[in-house]
């Protein structure tokens, strides 16, 4: 079936309400390709009946949580845009390694980890490149308002496409091992890395303070005060002299203040400024 104009504006308001996901007019065949499966999935005939559930009184928060869930991008792959990964290599890592000397902690949040790939890309450049954080206190935090895709996280599996897209050869080797139809990474590794359930729009809970926060390919879906608020506890959730990545097309500049945009090779990284 197609949207209607008053069932796609009452799907937009929903998600800007509970997840400050934006969607505007033009998008309507996202709507339909995404939730149509949802609506079957429950035992509903269609997109209308769904949407019918939705704007009830008191909506089924289960199936409202399924709809917002599916219409979240969760684009990802290890290594993702390679050069990021390059500068917390070659810049970042050895910055917050010698301010850390002392204390001898390392903090890292992957704030939309979807089903895993960036957090994992980063605990597996941290084993092969810096053996002296071995005997560091390491935390390595992916969050996500999915809970489909948190599990996968967790669970550390993936499919012959997904670790042949971006993650190199010597790595592979070294950190999976096939089972079956899947590739299931290193044990250490997935219990360095832990997954939690968050919306960034909403109120966060309580969190340590991180060195490293990774928010990329994310603040494009969201207005500009929901950008600005979210940049702001980002902010206040690092460490001093902590580092932010953004996606390519996403920037601090024009949005809040707080953040020094360096620009290490093809990569600009946003430092906290005190």
């Amino acid at each position: 079936m197609t949207v209607t104009a008053e069932q796609f504006t009452f799907l937009a308001n929903m998600l800007r309400e509970k997840s400050a996901i934006s969607i505007g007019p033009g998008k309507e065949y996202l709507v339909e390709s995404r939730l149509t499966p949802v609506a079957k999935a429950i035992g509903l005939p269609d997109l209308s009946a769904l949407i019918d559930e939705l704007q009830r009184p008191f909506p089924n928060a289960t199936v409202r949580d399924r709809v917002i869930e599916a219409m979240t991008t969760n684009e990802t792959s290890f290594f993702r845009d390679h050069h990021p990964f390059d500068t917390l290599r070659t810049h970042v890592l050895p910055d917050i390694i010698k301010a850390n000397q002392a204390v001898r902690r390392l903090s890292i949040w992957s704030a939309a980890s979807s089903t895993g790939q960036e957090l994992y890309s980063i605990a597996m450049l941290l084993d092969m490149n810096f053996p002296e954080l071995a005997d560091w206190d390491i935390t390595l935090v992916g969050t996500d308002l999915s809970t489909d895709v948190l599990e996968k996280a967790r669970a550390g599996r993936f499919s012959p496409l997904e670790v042949n897209r971006g993650l190199p050869a010597p790595m592979m080797a070294r950190y999976f091992t096939r089972d079956g139809a899947q590739y299931v990474i290193d044990e250490k590794l997935r219990k360095w890395c832990s997954f939690e359930k968050m919306n960034l729009a909403e109120p966060w809970p309580p969190m340590p303070l991180f060195d490293i926060v990774f928010c990329r390919n994310v603040l494009i879906y969201f207005e500009l005060d929901v950008r600005q608020n979210i940049l702001q506890r980002i902010h206040r959730s690092l460490a001093t002299g902590g580092y932010l990545y953004l996606g390519g097309s996403e920037s601090t500049v024009g949005v809040t203040t707080g953040f020094e945009p360096i620009r290490v090779g093809n990569t600009v990284v946003y430092r906290m400024e005190a």
